[in-house]
């Protein structure tokens, strides 16, 4: 097809790697479909990708970048997300437009056909109706998760949120029920995102606005299956055009195509080579995310916990992964685990989770981590950190009965026997075979005919300009 009459679409993911992930793999089976990317990173997101070598699968795209108003040196941590956030609604949209304004003075780029942005920049939505094209919000959380942060005006409605105080954190209210919301379950004030605590945190304000203003968006896209969130979805669909078009990564594999992942870390290859020597089944694997950051303490009633079990693990630790201070492990846990463990500071993780030597998976309950045990068939043990993670725990464990769920407050002691749970016995063997017929479903909404199959298709007519929004 000549570059000119192809479809062109403009992609804007939140600058965190649980945002471009997906974007990303969504952008891959777009190409596929022979649409024109160009995919708008902030310049910060963009070095490190580069520097991980993630771009090199993405020749055909083009990359443009946009700044995000920090120092190189700044952290970008989740202690600073206000300030990321804050800086994406007051300095981005500009930029923004400067890159429209030179893909238009560009003769051998298409027009633009849509604007895919992230449902936490849906600020894009007026750059979108500027152009007079389609603009299609992006949310890379659960369907659950997106659900809950639509939710907030009625939530508030209720009295559930703000909290009054940071007492009620701890004084029993985390246990209030929930049963006000169309299409979810019996819910504990524990299950909703963690950004709504705080009223006068600046990311409380920011959720509620990206989220109602992303409901004038032309079309609503999440990283999910029916069969796996149907009442949510269809709770959600009385009131947006909203479409599941995941899992994306499998998708991905039904097109042909390669897994992409916009990893920010190096990935250390060397620990498949480990796993190449466990027996199946017989590995823990343990990860955080890239966000998660947790206390000294805490670090080591993990370790311990880890070495009662007694089972193999693969453990990625960050170098950020403690709060203020390197990540060091006790020497005296690394010499009784030496020969049952493997640690790296970043892993190919889609590679572990689907290795035969992995049996169970210690997660912070991002989605995408989620989502990724899924598709591999890995029940979890799930110790969420922030956002929308604790109502993934709640679903992981409750609803689909896939995965274990630990307290908040972490002890050896429970970790030791969360890990022999699932590793060992029948409870174990019962959530690996319905994540087997999870992982199954997965697979049948991406193949021709399937539910996720249905709606990329729609989905794809409406941002080429065939089908009428």
């Amino acid at each position: 097809m000549a570059t000119l009459n192809r479809p062109h679409a403009l992609l804007l993911p939140f600058p965190a790697q649980g945002h471009v992930n997906p974007m990303m793999q969504l952008s891959t089976i777009l190409s596929a479909r022979s649409f024109y990317i160009t995919f708008v990173n902030t310049e910060y997101i963009h070095d490190r990708m580069l520097k991980s070598g993630s771009t090199k699968s993405m020749a055909d795209f083009r990359f443009e970048t946009i700044p995000d108003g920090f120092p190189l040196e700044h952290s970008r941590t989740h202690n600073e997300l206000s300030e990321v956030c804050k800086s994406m609604v007051d300095i981005c949209p500009a930029h923004l437009e400067k890159v429209v304004d030179k893909l238009k003075g560009k003769s051998d780029v298409p027009p633009l056909t849509c604007i895919v942005y992230d449902g936490c920049m849906s600020w894009a939505q007026k750059t979108a109706i500027k152009l007079g094209v389609p603009g299609i919000s992006f949310w890379t959380p659960s369907a659950c998760g997106f659900y809950l942060y639509l939710s907030a005006p009625l939530l508030m409605e209720k009295g559930y949120i703000p909290l009054k105080d940071q007492s009620y954190l701890t004084n029993g209210y985390m246990e209030e029920e929930i049963s006000c919301i169309p299409g979810m379950p019996l819910l504990r004030m524990k299950d909703v995102p963690s950004f709504y605590y705080d009223a006068t945190n600046y990311i409380f304000e920011f959720l509620i606005t990206q989220t109602q203003v992303g409901m004038s968006a032309d079309l609503v896209l999440i990283n999910t299956f029916d069969e796996l969130e149907g009442p949510v979805m269809e709770a959600l669909r009385d009131r947006l055009p909203v479409y599941s078009i995941g899992p994306l990564l499998e998708a991905e594999q039904k097109n042909g195509l390669s897994n992409s992942f916009a990893s920010l870390w190096t990935e250390e290859k060397s620990c498949v080579q480990w796993l190449d020597d466990q027996e199946p089944g017989s590995v823990v694997y343990v990860c955080f995310g890239s966000v998660t950051v947790m206390s000294d303490q805490e670090l080591e009633e993990f370790a311990w916990g880890l070495e009662g079990s007694k089972q193999p693990f693969l453990w990625v630790i960050r170098p950020d992964l403690v709060h203020g201070t390197s990540a060091k492990l006790p020497m005296e846990f690394v010499k009784k685990v030496k020969g049952r463990s493997f640690f790296v500071s970043w892993a190919p993780q889609l590679e572990v989770l689907c290795h035969p030597s992995v049996g169970g998976f210690l997660t912070h309950s991002g989605w995408n981590s989620t989502i990724e045990s899924i598709c591999a068939g890995v029940p979890m043990i799930c110790w969420p950190f922030f956002a929308e993670q604790q109502i993934n725990r709640t679903y992981v464990s409750q609803i689909w009965k896939i995965g274990i769920a630990m307290n908040d407050v972490v002890e050896k002691r429970e970790v030791e026997e969360m890990v022999k749970r699932l590793m060992i016995g029948k409870e174990g063997e019962e959530m690996r075979r319905r994540i087997g017929e999870v992982r199954d479903a997965s697979i049948r909404a991406v193949n021709k005919g399937g539910s996720s199959y249905n709606n990329l298709e729609k989905v794809l007519l409406k941002m080429e300009g065939k089908y009428r929004i």
